[in-house]
């Protein structure tokens, strides 16, 4: 999709077909070095704003998550000061506390890294199913390729989120169980893009070489196919971050997240009742949600932009 065939049997079909030790192998390895940086896109890394953007942001997001413990020892859960201190009026509370006299900073910093454990986590979940199935249903084909997909059928008919709190409530809020929920719901797009691209890269020639030479099935699949499939997957992943950050608020805004840690959800959900006289105890996760979902956004339309030759970064 993203990879220009001429290219792709160059990296792919030479190494597969030549002899580690035969004169051609200096020419693939030729091929190879001056192929990569073309095929990558470094040289568009710089223009793409997008991708700047979003990883200066998710850079900084992530800081604030792993030094959490350093800049706000303790349980953010306690109540260290007085209630609905408002950001700004005491400096040792810089953003302020919530109804119960708890740190919104200390909240916010602790928070971060729960949404970004949730997001890649889940992610990762559906990845390995999604990818797995597309895979095998994009190359086998036939009854593989029906019944996998009636399965992945099976998963879309029901709305993410509400197949998601299922999931939740029968198994119990926790943060592994809102991590599986997410992720098993989310595989089937993952699932049908890989089987795309895999229905596509299985007709090339090098892949029809491969097969002639005696090549094993999932040898096949895992030395030419899938490398020549994750390109646009790659890019869905960023967005399925996102799409699992925000799944893991909605649940925690509906009292549904895991009781023993606060997260953004959590702390909106909880200072919804304060909306009125405290609109900062719901803006401020708000905020951080939006600009940690952004983050992703960006990331995955700069990689966009990365990957794909036709799409011109000014």
């Amino acid at each position: 999709m993203f990879i220009d065939d001429r290219d792709r049997g160059q990296l792919v079909r030479g190494p597969a077909l030549r002899g580690a030790g035969s004169a051609g192998g200096g020419s693939a390895l030729t091929a190879v070095a001056l192929a990569l940086p073309r095929l990558i896109g470094l040289g568009r890394f710089k223009t793409s704003r997008a991708l700047i953007v979003g990883g200066l942001l998710l850079a900084v997001i992530v800081f604030l998550a792993l030094t959490a413990g350093m800049l706000y020892p303790g349980d953010p859960r306690d109540m260290v000061g007085p209630a609905n201190l408002w950001p700004g009026v005491d400096p040792r509370f810089p953003l302020g506390t919530d109804m119960m006299g708890r740190d919104m900073a200390a909240a916010m910093a602790h928070s971060a890294s729960i949404s970004l454990i949730v997001g890649v986590a889940a992610t990762a979940v559906a990845l390995i199913v999604g990818v797995t199935f597309g895979a095998l249903a994009g190359y086998c084909g036939g009854v593989v390729d029906d019944i996998l997909m009636r399965i992945s059928e099976l998963f879309q008919t029901m709305p993410g989120l509400l197949f998601t709190i299922i999931i939740v409530v029968i198994l119990g809020p926790s943060i592994a169980s809102i991590t599986f929920a997410i992720g098993i719901t989310s595989w089937p797009q993952i699932a049908r893009l890989v089987r795309a691209e895999a229905l596509r890269v299985r007709q090339l020639d090098f892949v029809l070489a491969a097969v002639a030479m005696g090549m094993s099935p999932a040898r096949v699949i895992l030395r030419h196919v899938l490398p020549n499939s994750l390109a646009p997957v790659v890019v869905a992943a960023s967005i399925l971050v996102a799409q699992a950050i925000l799944s893991d608020a909605s649940l925690s805004f509906l009292g549904l997240g895991d009781p023993n840690v606060m997260s953004w959800g959590s702390m909106v959900g909880a200072g919804r009742p304060m909306l009125r006289t405290a609109w900062y105890m719901t803006a401020l996760p708000g905020g951080a949600i939006f600009l940690t979902v952004m983050s992703f956004m960006l990331i995955g339309n700069g990689l966009n932009d990365l990957f794909n030759p036709r799409t011109s970064v000014e």
